[in-house]
């Protein structure tokens, strides 16, 4: 079975979730003797394509980023277009929702859709965004849809209520683990150097704005004498802290005990690894990759009871209302002030990261394929 994945994603992401999710399933399938996987990027900006093998990948390995974004990506689109033409594939896996010239041919066009997350919570985004109109059009486009997990494929179906239900499947995404990234070092070693301080820390990853919740979470810690008092709130990533989160930090009474910082991986996974506690306060997640990446830290974690992460999840955090400033509360301070539930979380942790890999995620998309053919 010949399968090929587009120039999209790679054209337009650096580094991220979707991109890796492409890129890892990519070289799982190249293992395989049954399939053929190609990924069509004549130019791309994407830096997991260096780490591909070289008969994976239609174009250079080296990302290319100096063209204007607009015309780099219809250069790059335009060339997987005419490889896609005059090479064909059993599959063509559509990796984003870009408008395009649909080529004609016989191969099955199968779209991956992440989340809802524009059509649920529109508020969120400019009415200028396009990402609702351009997916709206490659779902109609789309012989096979694929979701990332069960709750993404139920609002789908209830957005998109003329798809038939038998052309939307699922595969939940696997993760990287970052223990082999970690450092020996010890836990007060790391605060004392990353933070400059000896204090316990809760720990947010990733961009704050909007459906991420922040504020919320910043509410709920603010809050609470038992945590301001033990315990320091720690962002990683997201960029630094704007006027306006300024500002709402410094109104509330541990505005000293509130930090941001980025790094990499390796950091990333020494925050993780000495957390007292990660929280994922999100409205919505498509799936929510960084509690497996806190699991796979033996991280206990906390989270939001909303969209798809209890089915990510499971048993293996302590849920809250992310809409309730008191619910969140009560949930960190219940994991915070017991070591017992602190360590039950992440006993759990460690059964529920282990349900999640790339090959099995390559592993069930390749099934899909294989019925999409069969139809």
């Amino acid at each position: 079975m010949r399968v090929n994945f587009d120039s999209q994603i790679f054209c337009s992401q650096a580094v991220g979730g979707i991109s890796r999710y492409f890129a890892s399933i990519a070289k799982e399938m190249h293992a395989r003797a049954d399939v053929q996987a190609k990924i069509l990027a004549p130019l791309h900006c994407n830096e997991y394509l260096k780490a591909l093998p070289d008969d994976l990948l239609c174009g250079a390995k080296t990302p290319a980023t100096d063209a204007p974004q607009p015309l780099f990506r219809a250069a790059s689109l335009l060339g997987a277009g005419l490889i896609q033409r005059y090479t064909g594939s059993d599959i063509l896996h559509r990796t984003y929702y870009y408008p395009y010239c649909h080529l004609p041919g016989p191969a099955k066009n199968v779209l991956t859709v992440y989340d809802m997350i524009h059509e649920k919570y529109p508020q969120h985004f400019s009415p200028r965004d396009p990402i609702a109109r351009w997916k709206k059009r490659a779902v109609a486009h789309a012989d096979k849809i694929i979701c990332i997990s069960e709750n993404t494929r139920k609002d789908l179906l209830e957005h998109y209520n003329n798809i038939p239900p038998e052309r939307v499947s699922v595969t939940h995404l696997g993760f990287d683990a970052l223990d082999q990234l970690l450092p020996n070092e010890t836990a007060q070693n790391f605060r004392t150097r990353a933070l400059g301080a000896d204090t316990p820390y809760i720990l947010f990853v990733g961009h704050r704005a909007g459906y991420k919740n922040f504020a919320a979470l910043l509410k709920a810690y603010s809050a609470s004498p038992r945590l301001t008092c033990n315990f320091d709130l720690l962002c990683f990533g997201g960029g630094a802290f704007s006027e306006a989160e300024q500002a709402l930090i410094a109104s509330t009474p541990a505005s000293h005990r509130v930090r941001q910082m980025g790094g990499s991986d390796t950091v990333l996974a020494s925050c993780y690894r000495h957390a007292a506690l990660f929280v994922y306060p999100s409205l919505y997640e498509g799936f929510g990759i960084p509690p497996l990446e806190a699991m796979s830290m033996d991280c206990p974690v906390a989270c939001s009871n909303t969209s798809s992460i209890p089915e990510v999840v499971g048993n293996a955090a302590a849920f809250f209302d992310p809409n309730d400033i008191d619910s969140i509360r009560q949930a960190l301070e219940g994991v915070l002030n017991s070591n017992a539930a602190s360590t039950e979380l992440v006993e759990r942790g460690k059964v529920c990261r282990n349900q999640y890999s790339w090959r099995r995620c390559a592993e069930e998309t390749v099934g899909i394929y294989r019925a999409t053919l069969a139809q």
